[in-house]
């Protein structure tokens, strides 16, 4: 569980998190994503804040993106915000800092030039898209949005690297269709955030597939123990959590991704990502 980085939260906050089994604190600049209206302007004033979190272990986990301006749109609005990342881990070198659903090669370069305090998560719809699959496809728009062809082909050179600075976050949204479509009048801004927590392990494993068919990687450096850091070890070892039991068996057939998940209301209807596309079978065990 985490908490919301707001000024209501302070040391002495941190302090009682870290009791009650809190892992970490999330932060949102403001404006930038769904819900975010009430995220950070400034970080300076959380500096104290920042310092207890060292002091107690928990994480900061950051949404890393400016907000809009005159000369920052969605396109570089990451690249953008890497001094403050590099900037917190100069003052804060022991904090242990995410920087959540990288999108863009200088943010995988800016996370490796870093000590082993910061890390990033790279989730599974970002191994596949690019802008030109957002532009006219709200099942596609999310927050960092994807961006070039290259900064696609760093990230999923990046999660098939064994480096141990990056694993899946899936930053998984299920956002009712309503909402990824402009609302019941058709006319309200599309919510961000694409809906891949069903099947996201096989996604990873397709993405690793296509870039192997592609040349992009060989099939010797997508191994059993690449897979298993990325999508499991490497995340847990950073948050420090005891290590799972539980095994992941990939079967020999496919499954179809349904075209939407509904419990029969409208506001709950959900469509998951890459919807009706063959995908791989797993068992969890």
């Amino acid at each position: 569980m985490s908490l919301y980085l707001h000024p209501s939260i302070t040391p002495e906050v941190i302090v009682e998190a870290k009791e009650a089994g809190i892992r970490g604190v999330k932060s949102y600049p403001a404006g930038v994503t769904t819900n975010s209206a009430a995220g950070v302007v400034d970080y300076v004033q959380f500096y104290p804040v920042f310092s207890e979190m060292e002091k107690q272990g928990l994480v900061l986990n950051l949404h890393g993106e400016c907000p809009p301006a005159d000369d920052i749109s969605v396109m570089n609005a990451e690249e953008r915000f890497l001094p403050t990342l590099l900037d917190l881990h100069r003052r804060f070198p022991n904090l242990r800092i995410i920087l959540e659903h990288c999108t863009t090669e200088a943010a995988i370069k800016a996370v490796q030039s870093c000590g082993p305090t910061v890390a990033a998560t790279l989730t599974a719809h970002h191994l596949f898209l690019t802008i030109s699959d957002v532009v006219g496809q709200p099942l596609n728009f999310c927050k960092p949005v994807a961006k070039l062809p290259e900064d696609r082909l760093a990230l999923v050179k990046a999660a098939a690297s064994g480096n141990p600075k990056f694993f899946l976050g899936t930053d998984s949204a299920p956002h009712p269709l309503a909402a990824k479509t402009g609302g019941h009048d058709h006319r309200a801004p599309c919510a961000a955030g694409v809906f891949t927590q069903p099947y996201a392990v096989q996604l990873v494993l397709e993405a690793f597939d296509i870039a192997i068919t592609k040349g992009v990687l060989s099939e010797d450096q997508v191994t059993v123990e690449i897979l298993r850091n990325f999508l499991s070890i490497h995340g847990r070892e950073f948050y420090g959590e005891p290590e799972s039991k539980g095994t992941i068996t990939i079967e020999d057939k496919s499954e179809i991704v349904v075209d939407l998940l509904s419990n029969g209301s409208e506001s709950s209807t959900v469509v998951p990502f890459r919807a009706n596309e063959k995908t791989l079978s797993i068992r969890w065990n």
